[in-house]
């Protein structure tokens, strides 16, 4: 789950798909021999500082996307903290002695640019879009508030309260929204991912300018971060421009937490949401998953073919069966994402038609999992996932914003270079054993948590 923030715009999940297969990299130091060819051939180096740099050169347009990642997120939080990972990020734009509070994105619009930021469970990351004769302006601004922020109450406590605002606007206003926190909180029974990113309520309240000042000197270094530049740039220009602007930042001692385990004793849970807002019902289903790191070989590639099969696009079982054959839901989708910190998550999200109850969408939904479970998938089925798939990391070479977004967030999770570019080999390799295998392991009733959103009338008093 990813929540991309933006400074005008409340937080809320907008990187649902968070990628498709997101891959990753490894930093080598910039004498390394040049990465084999596979997805986006990257290359890269490391600065004395401990400062990783990932370089996708891409020059047919002369513009360049640069995003620093910070290897923290909600997941690094303290307890009784949560929501100061997303808090500090919204301070990021609070300014340096360089930059007027709140000017950094105004400075980025006046030179052509966009930029944004975002907060996810497992990392925090901010990026800029521009001309390329104007990144080494971004790789300065960017360096300066790594370094430089100013917080004091002035600008701390009201942005707090913006922060606030948007959680009452984005979940206490959003009842999927809630239905989601509601879910998440019941599947992770000890892991700090039942958080919610934004963080709660109470906790967001009690959050001081010393807690930000101390979370930023904590993490915001150097050596707990990740920068990387796709576009119009060579590895040649890059590797100066960094060492100018970044190599002179002295590292700091980052603490790193220890995530707590999720216990295996489990039992099937339910979560519902009733709320006057609902026009339609909708059926959530998350089940916990291993990623790449705890997954037996090939079952997180597995995963992610079966929910290919189930979920992807008009010729998947589920959609096929419940919105085409019996008719009984709008729409269905299947996620499943293996480059996380902590568990994985294999979520079914189906919307049924109007005037058709949960029950029938659960009904028919399990049916289907049981037969998956108990005959497996077919030859056929197999083969186009894996075209599917293999696909995005073709289409994904022509982005220029993709490789930095898949790159960055795999490389903050703390994944290798293998993970990203033998991804579609490893994909290919995935039997029809494997998917049936995969599904039983995972697709398990007592290790998931089934949410319903329902409406609710509205009641008036009587005079």
């Amino acid at each position: 789950m990813l929540y991309r923030l933006d400074k005008a715009r409340p937080p809320l999940s907008r990187w649902t798909s968070r990628l498709v297969g997101i891959l990753i990299i490894f930093s080598y130091l910039f004498s390394s021999a040049a990465v084999t060819a596979g997805v986006f051939n990257p290359e890269t180096f490391t600065l004395e500082n401990g400062l990783r740099v990932v370089v996708i050169p891409n020059p047919r347009i002369p513009a360049v996307t640069h995003m620093i990642w910070y290897k923290v997120g909600a997941i690094d939080e303290e307890p009784g903290k949560s929501g100061l990972a997303h808090f500090l990020e919204h301070l990021m734009f609070k300014g340096t002695k360089k930059i007027a509070p709140d000017d950094f994105s105004k400075i980025i619009s006046r030179q052509g640019g966009t930029d944004n930021a975002f907060t996810s469970q497992d990392f925090t990351a901010y990026h800029q879009t521009i001309a390329s004769n104007r990144l080494e302006l971004v790789m300065q601004m960017e360096a300066d508030r790594m370094q430089n922020l100013i917080l004091d109450d002035s600008n701390v406590l009201p942005e707090r309260d913006v922060v606030l605002e948007e959680r009452r606007m984005r979940f206490e206003n959003d009842p999927a929204a809630l239905l989601s926190l509601e879910v998440s909180a019941m599947l992770y029974l000890n892991h700090p991912y039942r958080k919610p990113i934004i963080g709660w309520a109470h906790e967001i309240g009690a959050l001081t300018t010393e807690d930000a000042v101390d979370f930023y000197r904590q993490y915001y270094a150097p050596n707990n971060a990740i920068l990387v530049v796709t576009g119009d740039v060579t590895v040649e220009k890059l590797h100066s421009l960094s060492k100018k602007i970044y190599g002179s930042i002295p590292p700091r001692k980052v603490n790193i937490n220890r995530v707590l385990e999720e216990p295996f004793e489990k039992a099937a849970r339910q979560a519902t949401v009733l709320s006057t807002e609902v026009r339609q019902p909708s059926f959530l289903r998350r089940y916990e998953a291993p990623n790449q790191r705890t997954a037996d070989i090939k079952q997180a590639q597995a995963l992610e073919v079966l929910a290919a099969i189930l979920g992807s696009g008009g010729t998947s079982r589920l959609y096929r069966e419940l919105v085409v054959t019996q008719k009984l839901a709008v729409s269905v989708s299947v996620y499943y994402d293996p480059l996380t910190r902590g568990p994985a998550t294999f979520s079914i999200y189906v919307m049924p038609m109007p005037n058709v109850g949960i029950e029938a969408i659960e009904i028919a939904l399990n049916t289907e999992l049981e037969k998956i479970m108990e005959k497996g998938v077919e030859e056929a089925e197999v083969a186009q996932a894996i075209n599917q798939l293999q696909a995005t990391a073709t289409y994904a070479r022509d982005s220029l914003d993709t490789g930095a977004q898949t790159i960055g967030a795999a490389l903050a999770s703390g994944y290798e270079i293998e993970d990203i570019e033998q991804w579609p080999e490893r994909i290919g390799r995935i039997t029809v054993k494997n998917v049936h295998e995969a599904a039983k392991r995972v697709l398990r009733i007592d290790h998931s948590v089934t949410g319903h959103l329902l409406p609710e009338e509205v009641t008036t008093e009587e005079n």
